[in-house]
């Protein structure tokens, strides 16, 4: 699935069977911040879901604890716009699946 299906995908009233990572930048786009961490944390062992959980607490504005899932992800911490984070993100993810 490209990043455009993907999209496609926030029409409907679930995300699509993907990763933690995947469904946590799904339910962001969605609107849903409370489910978006739910699902980042049930993958914050993986690069993925440490970097999903890093966005999340940045759009957040927690920037320490950013900070500290960035770190764990391996990742600098971004200074682009949250959208353009999470199109990164969900592009990096979507191709490895």
């Amino acid at each position: 699935m490209d990043i455009e299906a993907f999209k496609q995908t926030l029409a409907s009233d679930q995300p699509p069977e993907l990763g933690h990572a995947l469904r946590a930048l799904w339910w962001d786009a969605k609107g849903d911040w409370g489910k978006a961490h739910g699902c980042a944390q049930q993958d914050e062992e993986s690069p993925a879901g440490t970097w999903v959980h890093a966005y999340l607490h940045r759009k957040e504005g927690d920037l320490s604890n950013a900070g500290y899932w960035y770190r764990r992800a391996g990742r600098p911490v971004a200074t682009s716009s949250l959208e353009a984070e999470w199109a990164v993100i969900a592009r990096a993810l979507l191709a490895q699946t």
